[in-house]
C-alpha cells in the first residue's frame, strides 16, 4: 500500500509541488462498497518531518491539495506509529474499559460472570484459571484465590456479585501501591529521566509521548539521542523532537551511548532545561555487556549530578507475559529501577502480568498505553485498569 504512494516528482524545478492522487486512484486503493461515500481519513496522513518541511498554510495548492512524498525507512527503523490513525481513547474510566475490555484477560473474566453462576468451589477453580491465563503469575493468583476461598467458606458472600465484588477489591489492593505518578522534582534542574528495556518494547515512541506530556504540563526539556546501536533511532528520535518542539542532542550513529548521555545533561544544564530524557539501545537482559553499558551511563551521569540519574524508567512490553519478571529483575540488577511503563496494554496484551509485577516488585508504575495516540500513553490508574478487565455487574461482560 505504502508504494501506491511513492509518485515521481515532477520534473519541473525545485519549486513544483506535488499533488493528492485520484479520486479514482484513491478508489483502487481503498475498496468500499458500492454507493458508500469516500472517506475523510482515506488519504494517509503526512510523516512528520514532511509536515514540519511544507506547513499546510503556506503550501501551494490545486483542488485535491498538497501530498508530500513518504520517506523511505531506513532498514532497522521501528514502523512510524500512526497517531492520527484512530481517535484517542475517551477520557477517564471508559477510556480504559473501551481500550481493554477485547484483551484476553478481560474476556476471560468477564466470561465467568455472563450469566448468574453457582457460589462454589468450580467457580473459584474457573475464577483461577482464568487469572493464570491472563499472566497474572501463581504467587499472585494463589494469594487471591485463597483469600476469597477462605471467606466463602466463612460465608462472607451472598452470591456470585458480592464474590465479583470483592475480586475487584482483591485485584486492586494488590496493585493500588505501585500506581504512583513520576512527579518532577523542581529542585534537580534539570530532572534526568534514563529510559531503559528490551527490544522492541517501544521505548522511543515513549520518550516521544512523554515529551509531549511533560512540555503540556509546562516543563522545558531536552532529549539524548542514547540509541545509537539500531539503525535510524537517533533520527526517530529526532522526528519526535522535532514534532513536539524539543531540542535533541546526538552525536550520530555508533557513538558512544555514555558520550551522548553526558554531552546532554551539560548541555541540558547550561540551557537551564528542566527535564533531560535520555533515550538507550534497546537490550536482551541476557547480554551482560550490553547491561554493563547501562551502569557506565549511570556512572558518567553522576560526575555531573551525583544524584542522576533521578529517574530509570523501564518501558515493558504488556504482551510480554511473565519473561517481563526476568527481564525487570535483571534490568533492576544492574542499574536500580525506580518506575515503569507498561506499554501495548491495548489489542491482544493478556494485561495480568501487571499485577505479578507489582505483587513482586513493588516498583511504581508511572504509566500504561493503551493506544496508538498520544494522549493514550495514561497515568496508570489501578481502579480504572481493573474496571476494564472486570464486567461491571453479573451479565454484563
Amino acid at each position: 500500500m505504502i508504494g501506491f504512494f511513492r509518485r515521481k516528482k515532477p520534473q519541473d524545478g525545485p519549486d513544483a509541488v506535488q499533488t493528492r492522487p485520484s479520486t479514482e486512484e484513491l478508489a483502487a486503493a481503498f475498496p468500499r462498497a458500492p454507493g458508500e461515500p469516500l472517506p475523510a481519513d482515506a488519504i494517509p496522513a503526512s510523516t512528520p518531518v514532511a509536515d514540519e518541511a511544507v506547513p499546510e498554510a503556506d503550501a501551494p495548492r490545486n483542488d485535491a491539495g498538497p501530498l508530500p512524498e513518504p520517506a523511505a525507512a531506513a532498514p532497522g527503523a521501528e514502523e512510524p506509529e500512526p497517531v492520527d490513525a484512530a481517535p484517542a481513547a475517551p477520557a477517564g474510566k471508559s477510556g480504559w474499559r473501551d481500550r481493554l475490555r477485547r484483551t484476553s484477560a478481560a474476556l476471560g473474566l468477564a466470561g465467568l460472570f455472563t450469566r448468574n453462576p453457582r457460589l462454589d468451589d468450580d467457580l473459584l477453580d474457573e475464577i483461577e484459571t482464568a487469572l493464570l491465563t491472563a499472566d497474572v503469575g501463581v504467587p499472585a493468583t494463589t494469594a487471591i484465590i485463597e483469600d476469597l476461598r477462605k471467606r466463602m467458606k466463612e460465608r462472607e458472600f451472598a452470591d456470585a456479585q458480592a464474590l465479583l465484588k470483592a475480586l475487584r477489591a482483591d485485584l486492586i489492593a494488590l496493585i493500588a501501591p505501585v500506581a504512583r505518578p513520576l512527579v518532577i522534582d523542581a529542585s534537580r534542574k534539570p530532572f534526568v529521566v534514563l529510559t531503559i528495556g528490551v527490544n522492541g518494547v517501544g521505548k522511543t515512541t515513549t520518550i516521544g509521548k512523554l515529551a509531549r506530556r511533560f512540555k503540556q504540563d509546562g516543563h522545558s526539556l531536552m532529549l539524548a539521542a542514547g540509541d545509537t546501536f539500531r539503525a535510524a533511532a537517533v533520527a526517530q528520535l529526532q522526528t519526535w523532537g522535532e514534532r513536539n518542539g524539543v531540542p535533541v542532542v546526538a552525536q550520530g550513529q555508533d557513538a558512544d551511548p555514555a558520550s551522548v548521555a553526558f554531552d546532554a545533561l551539560q548541555s541540558a544544564r547550561s540551557r537551564g532545561f528542566d527535564v533531560l530524557i535520555a533515550d538507550t539501545a534497546g537490550r536482551l537482559h541476557t547480554q551482560t555487556g550490553l547491561m554493563s553499558e547501562l551502569g557506565k551511563i549511570r556512572r558518567v551521569l553522576g560526575k555531573i549530578d551525583d544524584t542522576a540519574p533521578h529517574e530509570v524508567l523501564m518501558v515493558i512490553d504488556g504482551t510480554t507475559g511473565q519473561n517481563a519478571l526476568s527481564q525487570l529483575r535483571q534490568f533492576h540488577a544492574a542499574v536500580g529501577v525506580t518506575g515503569l511503563v507498561v506499554t501495548k496494554l491495548d489489542g491482544t496484551a493478556k494485561g495480568g502480568v501487571v499485577f505479578a509485577l507489582a505483587r513482586e516488585f513493588g516498583i511504581p508504575i508511572r504509566y500504561a498505553g493503551i493506544g496508538e495516540r498520544l494522549e493514550d500513553l495514561r497515568v496508570f490508574d489501578a481502579e480504572a485498569f481493573v474496571d476494564a478487565l472486570l464486567p461491571e455487574a453479573l451479565g454484563a461482560g
